[in-house]
């Protein structure tokens, strides 16, 4: 038997650091929500992200054998429409109507949902641990979203608008770990370019106003940090966590962006709060504390993408090697039957 990979460690982290990103802006996006229209404000989120990768990608030149193919084409157009598109202007519209401490929880949706079409769409394998979980997590969204006062009307249909952006960006999610054996930075930087050229086009059409340069730059900044940096660890650990996993560690992401709501815009949550985050606090641990090890049989496979050479990766190259790791290129996986704790990755898509 082997334990956990390093890769696999490293990968937990890049969910959690992409969650801290993601819910970091949050609050940032709430107040800029008060600045300009959600087209704007989405359009130049996603436009700040995929300027500041594709930069990024410019300097750092291409990495060999990591790079999207044609077959990868319409997984990454709907992750695209779904995720670039719908899910940010959604999620400005609810923030415009709802408190940016009930906004933060309610994208703990976005981890029920991808797992939801990780098992039943996608057959990702699951237990009863990682169910309640789930059951947990839906439990406190919906404490979350029981009305209050006079006002909760409007804040349910704000409520709604997130949870229909959580749905957008679940169905990204799945899509995108289609291809997430590609360059996570290039599969960011076009998603970013590209939702946010659509998302820029819909807000000068709805003639509303342009929110002024310093505004515009606040909105790119918090785009890169938030929306390009984080999706680019995003896809990383969906290489080798599978969707459902990850969108549980990113889970994490609604609380960051609570604390910073309470101790930078001074905003009070309810009593009902509380009672919501100790249920989803709860769903989120049992996934993150998660042990899954059983015998398993890896049939021959072709792909390509950035590895190392362990258990799993044993080939020679046909090609003069440096000797540095990880490096990219494609290579053949000859049939392996073992038993180790894993993940859904890349690697172990098996059945059970």
């Amino acid at each position: 038997m082997v334990s956990y990979s390093m890769t696999g460690r490293s990968a937990i982290a890049s969910a959690l650091f992409a969650a801290a990103l993601f819910g970091a802006s949050i609050p940032a996006a709430k107040v800029l929500a008060g600045e300009m229209s959600a087209p704007w404000l989405a359009g130049l989120l996603y436009a700040g992200s995929g300027a500041g990768l594709a930069l990024w990608l410019t300097a750092r030149g291409i990495v060999p054998g990591a790079q999207l193919g044609r077959t990868d084409i319409p997984w990454l157009a709907g992750a695209v429409l779904c995720g670039g598109v719908l899910g940010p202007v959604l999620l400005m519209l609810g923030l415009a109507v709802t408190s940016a401490t009930a906004g933060a929880l309610l994208l703990n949706l976005e981890g029920v949902f991808t797992a939801l079409l990780a098992w039943f769409v996608f057959k990702e394998n699951f237990d009863r641990r990682i169910a309640l979980g789930m059951g947990l997590i839906v439990a406190g969204g919906v404490l979350l979203s029981l009305p209050s006062d006079e006002t909760q009307d409007i804040a349910s249909i704000g409520a709604l608008a997130i949870a229909l952006a959580c749905f957008a960006w679940a169905v990204d999610n799945n899509l995108t770990r289609r291809i997430s054996a590609g360059d996570p930075v290039q599969i960011a930087a076009i998603k970013g370019v590209a939702a946010g050229a659509v998302n820029l086009a819909l807000a000068a059409a709805s003639g509303a106003a342009w929110p002024g340069a310093a505004n515009a730059a606040a909105a790119a900044a918090v785009g890169l940090l938030g929306y390009g940096v984080s999706l680019a660890l995003f896809v990383v650990a969906l290489r080798e966590l599978g969707a459902a996993r990850t969108g549980a560690y990113f889970s994490t992401a609604p609380f960051v962006g609570v604390l910073i709501a309470v101790f930078a815009l001074g905003e009070i949550p309810s009593p009902l709060f509380w009672v919501a985050a100790l249920f989803m606090g709860a769903g989120v641990w049992l996934h993150v504390t998660e042990r899954h090890e059983h015998m398993h049989m890896h049939e021959p496979m072709e792909h390509a993408h950035s590895h190392v050479h362990d258990e799993h990766h044993a080939h020679k190259h046909d090609f003069d090697w440096d000797g540095n790791e990880p490096h990219a290129h494609a290579h053949r996986h000859r049939r392996l039957v073992h038993g180790h704790p894993h993940y859904p990755d890349i690697h172990h898509r098996h059945g059970h």
